[in-house]
């Protein structure tokens, strides 16, 4: 085990360590995250019941319900670039971020396009919706899904 390095705490206006920025990034998740779990939770308490992260669609949904052509991405709005105050621009390393955030929209875009050509509906829920009362959040859910299909 190699000895351990006692870095001096650092102050949180001040910018992170390269090694602590690595940290961060590397603990953040693509799957199961805080949004992603209380949309589930309130579809599961809603008596919905559905399939998690089908590789064999297009932008792998986060929730899918086969038997509806229904599909539910659930987007951090940091990472897919929703405009809210939650999806700020990052102030440094713009030449990287800027193109990043933006391949992320238009891949979304391209996802949710070869979803619709296969006969799919897909409903986008923002990470900032997540925050907001449950009752609103679920009137949004219960009419996606009780729509009829387009198929």
């Amino acid at each position: 085990m190699p000895p351990m390095t006692v870095r001096p705490k650092r102050n949180h206006a001040t910018k992170p360590e390269p090694v602590d920025r690595s940290e961060n990034m590397r603990r953040i998740r693509s799957k199961n995250t805080a949004p992603e779990l209380i949309v589930r939770r309130l579809l599961y308490h809603l008596g919905y019941r559905y399939r998690i992260h089908r590789k064999e669609l297009p932008g792998n949904p986060d929730i899918v319900f086969a038997g509806r052509h229904k599909a539910i991405f659930v987007h951090g709005c940091f990472w897919h670039a929703h405009g809210c105050k939650t999806a700020h621009q990052p102030l440094t390393n713009q030449d990287y971020w800027s193109p990043k955030l933006m391949r992320n929209v238009e891949r979304d875009a391209r996802n949710q396009s070869a979803l619709f050509s296969l006969g799919w509906e897909s409903l986008v829920i923002w990470e900032c919706q997540t925050r907001t009362s449950a009752s609103d959040l679920e009137k949004i859910l219960a009419a996606f899904l009780e729509a009829p299909s387009a198929r």
